[in-house]
């Protein structure tokens, strides 16, 4: 055993170091384990098959694939050669696209705010804002995951996707006025989770070029995995009979064309199917497969494998809202990079760029004006009756500082609404339900009210401004499809609460549904269930750090090394 012991150890330390990148590059890579499902066979048999080739997925199936054989079955296409994803300068643009062949499918939960989730390789990763920061150590502790492992998932993850941004004179600028707002103290830039003032990490490098989670299949051992594109999984596979409980063995599905495929497990009680497939897919597929809430299950004409009550509860989404900020003086087009950890039950964030909301023309006027899609996907700024006080005849330029309520305590629930893996379950959030939750949103908002005014910050912004009139100014425009604001006060600036209720978005960091402790249990195994695991975001109960993706990303590469070294000391 001991042997053992120092081989497994020999075993992380050299797939972390041999496989890193000297340096980054614009170059797709060649995957030769990589193509369109069409044409692939009826059917098929691995040691592993996982469900998403999403921030979890990608990592889990390159780490899996070193020592067993592996197919990640992706209902998207590849995220290369796509400017609207892989360029800084492009972002937004895949958000605002619906079309069925987009990487971003759009939904809108029972709440009126509209959101999105990936179909593409590389998931979440491949459409947000790029800001990569870890899970504090408090969460590491609390979720149970071995530190020393956890951190070196992590340096495993950031050797490929991981960069400093530029942080330019805006960027700085609000981190000034965060540190002359109280926001202490000044952490520089790290990728650690500490309460005050820092610069984060980014997955853009210094060519505005994105890395997404499916560049760390550059891990995988090419022999020991397929990935499948545009394979989307209708159903999980149980073997029922003879048994005292159900045991997954394989998945049903169907590529571009509708031909359907089947992909079982090789014998062997160390293999497994996991499910990657994200915090709407993972629950919705359970259910498809007949695990859920048995009455919902029957609904629906779904053969009830286990009835699982938890199955789509427990969903949150961190409730966001943004205050633009024109500024008299061109601003650095930059996504996340500086954020204020308060201890008030808020992040503070900002983005900004040159002509926000369109206007100028040429490269910079059209990737803004996409760029704005991340807070408003119904309208653009360009649209509002507020913007006349600016002149016409000046590009509009300037920035958002948004606040996002930590931990939220309002919790809603996902049901199915048809039987097509395709369709969007419906979702319900439940913003700020919870009365704590709309108290830290108004904090949050003075928070941003004391960097807007601060001396750091008064370059970037109109002296004939006050910040009610920004609030209004930001307010009228629809970000949401909750109702407007009505009644005698309708037309007067909103109060910090009424802004909050009404200017609410999404920072797609929605989670839940298939949660630990309900659902699945401490290694992930979905309980009650064999050979099954659920392993993205729908497991957890609290948003890790400011920002999730970091973390999604190590637990993919955490949880594949957890599962070899079970599979390499029971052989």
């Amino acid at each position: 055993m001991l042997d053992r012991f120092w081989s497994w150890r020999l075993f992380v330390a050299l797939s972390l170091f041999i496989h890193s990148p000297i340096c980054s590059s614009d170059k797709a890579p060649n995957y030769s384990f990589m193509r369109n499902a069409t044409g692939s066979p009826k059917t098929s048999y691995y040691d592993y098959i996982i469900i998403g080739g999403g921030t979890a997925g990608c990592p889990l199936a390159a780490t899996l694939s070193q020592n067993a054989s592996v197919l990640l079955l992706e209902r998207g296409g590849a995220p290369y050669d796509n400017p609207n994803i892989t360029r800084l300068s492009s972002f937004g643009a895949a958000l605002s696209d619906l079309s069925e062949a987009s990487p971003s499918q759009r939904f809108v939960s029972e709440d009126g705010v509209i959101n999105a989730r990936a179909r593409v390789l590389g998931g979440g990763s491949a459409l947000n804002a790029g800001f990569y920061t870890r899970a504090g150590t408090k969460y590491v502790r609390n979720m149970g995951w071995d530190g020393a492992l956890a951190n070196e998932s992590y340096q495993w993850v950031e050797a490929k996707v991981a960069f400093q941004p530029p942080m330019g004179p805006w960027q700085t600028a609000v981190r000034d006025g965060l540190l002359e707002a109280g926001i202490v103290p000044n952490n520089g830039f790290t990728y650690d989770h500490i309460n005050g003032t820092k610069f984060g990490g980014t997955i853009f490098d210094h060519n505005g070029h994105r890395h997404t989670a499916a560049d760390l299949l550059e891990y995988a051992d090419p022999k020991g995995i397929t990935v499948l594109l545009h394979a989307t999984v209708h159903r999980i596979l149980f073997r029922t009979r003879g048994t005292t409980k159900p045991i997954a063995n394989g998945v049903v599905y169907r590529d571009q064309t509708g031909q359907a495929h089947r992909a079982y497990l090789k014998e062997g009680a160390l293999n497994e199917i996991i499910l990657s497939a994200g915090t709407l897919g993972s629950p919705q597929l359970l259910m498809l497969s007949g695990v859920g809430p048995s009455a919902q299950l029957q609904a629906q004409n779904i053969t009830v494998v286990m009835d699982q009550p938890q199955v789509g509860q427990g969903m949150h989404d961190n409730p966001m809202n943004a205050v633009f900020i024109p500024s008299p003086v061109p601003v650095e087009v930059s996504l996340i990079e500086v954020v204020g950890i308060t201890g008030e039950g808020t992040y503070v964030e900002a983005a900004g760029g040159e002509n926000f909301g369109g206007g100028g023309g040429g490269s910079s006027g059209s990737s803004t004006r996409d760029y704005y899609a991340m807070f408003s996907p119904r309208a653009t700024l360009l649209e509002s009756n507020s913007m006349t006080k600016l002149s016409s005849a000046q590009p509009f330029q300037g920035g958002f500082l948004l606040e996002k309520v930590m931990g939220p305590l309002s919790t809603g629930h996902l049901e199915l609404k048809t039987r097509n893996p395709k369709d969007n379950p419906v979702v319900t959030f439940n913003y700020f339900q919870h009365p704590d939750d709309l108290k830290r949103c108004i904090r949050g908002i003075q928070t941003i009210e004391r960097v807007v005014q601060s001396k750091a910050f008064s370059r970037y912004k109109y002296a004939d401004m006050p910040f009610e009139y920004l609030l209004n100014l930001t307010a009228s425009t629809p970000v949401n499809l909750r109702p407007p604001r009505s009644g005698p006060g309708a037309s007067l600036p909103p109060s910090a609460e009424e802004f909050c209720q009404h200017t609410v978005t999404t920072i797609w960091h929605y989670h839940g549904g298939c949660v630990v402790g309900k659902v699945v249990d401490g290694d992930y195994k979905v309980i009650g269930i064999d050979r099954l695991r659920v392993i993205d975001m729908s497991t957890v109960g609290y948003c890790p750090g400011t920002n999730p993706q970091a973390t999604v990303m190590m637990l993919g590469r955490y949880m594949g090394v957890k599962i070899l070294k079970e599979r390499f000391t029971k052989k």
